[in-house]
């Protein structure tokens, strides 16, 4: 019996571990074919703590990258300086990175100067745009260039991924890994094995729920967000409640623009899990966050984006999500829209997720193993 292949898994962020940790739990189970060694960069340190335990997956290795104020060069070049000699250690047949953060594109590229394979998780997302969103798009890019496999979770990105040159041998439909993260937490709120969201929450008609972090927003277009949500505070039915993210671009104006408003609840960033409870209660989604455009169909729940652009398009066309840019008009007459017309909220509910199914990473495993045994 051959023995079984080291695959190293690197991820540095909450939506990383919350796209992975059901990879690594499942790699896992296979021991006569993997061997997995899960290395995080510490990214984002305390919402990716917070992501792990959620699904029981124990790091072995932690680069403790972050340092205050920290620029994405000097963190691209952390990443890089400390993942490289454990690369040299530990010699995985395989690397896996996720996504289109700083750790992705570092861990590829540490990956690719070390000559071992790199398979990219949601691989051929695209806006088109390299300044939007900043620097995910440039990030993904770069990746795909240093990969070995790519697993596109739709075949609108593995024909993106064509469109560049990869090769079809190269490329895998599996599906989003969110999807298998999503409904297995569900599944376990659903079975109470799992505490959902213990805050209180004012009562009100309609629950609508923001989460907003992009940096291409930061100043004039975070002003126009919390006007827009003042504006829907101001009708009186809806209570929003909105998890503010720690970035001091994010926090400090959307605590000083809606910290007293009333009908706004704001919070500190959740955990997954409660997170996902919070937005099976919600009437409408109101975000910048990609995740979350995947993860609404699955749940039947209308998004409206906060972005000019998404890389996410099958969501548009799904007709689950509309994009509102920053718009504080148009936030508010598409978040009216949902609430007050019964019939377009049902419409955007009843759809298919074209995201996933929950057995992309069934798919990732068999498309690693045939190809390290070839």
């Amino acid at each position: 019996m051959s023995n079984p292949s080291h695959i190293f898994i690197v991820f540095g962020t909450r939506p990383e571990a919350i796209k992975l940790c059901p990879l690594v739990r499942l790699l896992r189970e296979q021991p006569v074919r993997f061997r997995v060694t899960v290395c995080v960069t510490g990214q984002h340190r305390n919402l990716l703590d917070s992501a792990l335990a959620a699904f029981g997956v124990e790091p072995d290795l932690d680069l403790e990258v972050m340092t205050p104020n920290q620029s994405l060069a000097k963190l691209s070049a952390r990443i890089l300086e400390r993942l490289d000699p454990v690369l040299d250690r530990e010699k995985p047949d395989f690397l896996v990175v996720q996504g289109d953060t700083t750790t992705t594109f570092a861990g590829a590229l540490a990956g690719f100067y070390r000559g071992i394979p790199v398979g990219h998780v949601e691989a051929g997302l695209r806006t088109g745009d390299m300044r939007e969103p900043f620097p995910e798009e440039l990030n993904r890019a770069l990746t795909t260039r240093l990969s070995a496999l790519h697993f596109a979770p739709t075949a609108q990105c593995a024909r993106r991924l064509r469109a560049e040159g990869v090769g079809e041998e190269a490329i895998q439909v599996t599906g989003n890994t969110g999807i298998d993260a999503l409904l297995w937490v569900r599944g376990r709120l659903d079975a109470g094995e799992l505490p959902g969201y213990e805050g209180s929450i004012p009562e009100a008609r309609h629950l609508i729920l923001v989460t907003a972090h992009r940096r291409e927003s930061f100043g004039e277009g975070f002003d126009r967000i919390c006007t827009g949500l003042e504006r829907i505070a101001g009708r009186g039915d809806a209570r929003i409640v909105y998890p503010v993210h720690p970035n001091p671009n994010v926090r400090e104006v959307v605590k000083r623009r809606l910290g007293a408003v009333a009908g706004i609840t704001l919070i500190d960033p959740l955990d997954y899990v409660p997170f996902v409870d919070l937005m099976s209660r919600a009437s409408v989604l109101l975000t910048d966050s990609g995740g979350i455009q995947e993860e609404a169909p699955s749940l039947g729940k209308p998004v409206l984006v906060m972005r000019d652009k998404t890389e996410r398009q099958e969501a548009v066309e799904a007709g689950t999500a509309v994009l509102v840019g920053t718009d504080p008009e148009r936030i508010c007459a598409e978040v009216g829209r949902l609430l007050d017309d019964a019939d377009i909220h049902a419409s955007r509910t009843r759809v298919h997720n074209p995201f996933g199914d929950g057995r992309a990473c069934a798919r990732i495993a068999d498309a690693i193993h045939s190809f390290l045994k070839t």
